[in-house]
């Protein structure tokens, strides 16, 4: 696990707590970014970070109602370490129950935290390697489970057989797929299109992906792949 591509976000109302925080994790070789309030943190693109530290007592939305958040309305299941000086039982099965992979009371030491950032990270990249829910090509995400795909830290807005297309040649680089491969694949044998409907398809997936879009490529006479 190469700490240097990951990123965690700070999310506490306490600025010499998060300087603490951000100098620490940077010498850890973590890349950090601090948001002093649940609400300047939803204002972030937070698919791209890796771990959220986040306090509890902030205002006007505390850190269990920024998890709720996350987890119910955005979908979104980033480990979520909870750092708080509410060290109740009630208030430690609150945070789990609202998706928190870990519970650290405040005060606590930066080799303990650090010790726990790892242990759940390390928890998270095998649950990822395990389902293998995404897949990955330079600046482009395709999460398998939720169906989406993210460019840039911004979704991308596909249709079904634009989706399963992308999936299918992404998990298979450079590998060409005739049309009429593309319509048994994707499109089944119980749908009757024709191979005009692949070309269409495959012209609109090239305008979402923008940029990306030119790695799209035909083979003449054999038909398409995906090669960076």
């Amino acid at each position: 696990m190469d700490k240097r591509n990951l990123r965690i976000l700070i999310v506490d109302d306490e600025e010499d707590l998060c300087e603490i925080l951000q100098y620490n994790l940077s010498n850890e070789g973590y890349q950090t970014e601090i948001a002093h309030s649940a609400e300047e943190a939803l204002k972030r693109s937070l698919s791209k970070f890796d771990l959220i530290l986040l306090d509890v007592m902030m205002g006007p939305m505390s850190g269990f109602r920024f998890a709720d958040t996350l987890r119910k309305e955005l979908d979104n299941n980033v480990p979520i370490i909870f750092l708080t000086a509410r060290d109740k039982e009630n208030d430690i099965l609150t945070g789990f129950s609202l998706g928190a992979d870990d519970y650290i009371a405040k005060p606590f030491s930066v080799n303990e935290l650090t010790a726990r950032i790892k242990a759940v990270l390390k928890r998270s990249e095998k649950e990822k390697n395990k389902i293998q829910a995404v897949v990955k090509f330079g600046d482009i995400e395709l999460d398998t489970m939720r169906k989406r795909v993210i460019i840039n830290d911004e979704k991308v807005d596909l249709t079904k057989k634009e989706y399963e297309i992308l999936k299918l040649l992404l998990e298979n680089q450079v590998r060409v797929f005739s049309r009429e491969d593309l319509l048994k694949r994707v499109w089944g044998n119980d749908v009757i299109v024709t191979e005009r409907t692949v070309d269409v398809n495959i012209t609109r997936l090239r305008t979402k992906l923008g940029e990306y879009g030119r790695y799209l490529k035909n083979k003449t006479g054999y038909g398409y792949f995906f090669e960076f």
